[in-house]
């Protein structure tokens, strides 16, 4: 029996489920931890009624869960558009497109670094954004354009609160200060803790909507984080923070959930 079985399966279907379940697998990565996972708890649950309305002859409870499933597909698109939305762009990020992944001048590290302790040091908030893959024009167009040299002065210059470009962050694109005064997504998370305020949001935000990396300086701790993928790595020295930018900029070419996590662990 199980020799028949194995040959009806031929090379070309075992492709066809492993291609399946690749994409299936990564598409659960991309929700998990999310509010979609709940929403899509939900849709499953009315389509299990649905069925289970038709198997049982409840005929009023199948006409109203029927016009239910029409306007699904639509549905899915307008809740998970965030999630389709980073799907799609982590499929754009496949290597087999011929895309790499940009390269960052570890000279520049230096001046962020020297400048998020400093910064921290004076209990100044502070939001510098990382580009990467993702690009990230239409947050750069919503602030004031700069394209400057990235230096220790500049960036003290621009978050000093009596500027008027400290309130927003700084984009960095191919390791020049791009924009300052830029207004990023709040994360809708409710998962974040209730002591971080709108520029850890804001940090938090823009690293589930794009692969960029966030490196966010508390007024009211003074303390130094780095947000990656949606996550937050706390409380980091001068140090610490160069490492850490050397990893996710240098080394690791994809930071993912599950990168982020494993960071958060060993903060």
């Amino acid at each position: 029996m199980n020799r028949q079985l194995f040959e009806l399966i031929t090379p070309r279907d075992a492709l066809d489920v492993v291609a399946v379940a690749i994409i299936v697998y990564n598409l659960l990565l991309l929700i998990r931890g999310t509010r979609a996972v709940q929403i899509l708890l939900g849709i499953l649950v009315l389509l299990t009624s649905a069925y289970l309305a038709r198997v049982f002859g409840l005929r009023t409870l199948e006409v109203m869960l029927q016009g239910f499933v029409i306007f699904l597909p639509f549905a899915v698109i307008v809740l998970f558009q965030s999630q389709i939305r980073r799907a799609l762009a982590s499929f754009g990020r496949n290597p087999l497109f011929g895309l790499a992944a940009q390269q960052h001048d570890e000279s520049g590290f230096h001046e962020i670094v020297i400048a998020a302790t400093t910064l921290a040091s004076r209990s100044t908030g502070g939001l510098i954004v990382l580009e990467r893959l993702d690009g990230l024009r239409d947050y750069i167009e919503n602030g004031i354009a700069l394209d400057a040299e990235l230096s220790f002065d500049l960036l003290i210059t621009i978050f000093n609160p009596g500027t008027p470009l400290h309130d927003g962050a700084v984009i960095i694109q191919h390791d020049r200060i791009a924009a300052a005064a830029c207004f990023l997504p709040l994360s809708p998370s409710p998962e974040i803790s209730r002591r971080f305020g709108t520029r850890h949001r804001a940090a938090i935000g823009i690293t589930e909507e794009t692969d960029a990396i966030a490196v966010v300086i508390s007024e009211e701790t003074a303390r130094i984080s780095i947000a990656i993928a949606g996550r937050l790595i706390e409380d980091l020295d001068g140090h610490e923070l160069r490492n850490r930018l050397i990893r996710f900029l240098v080394t690791d070419l994809e930071p993912t959930s599950a990168t982020a996590q494993s960071a958060a662990r060993t903060a």
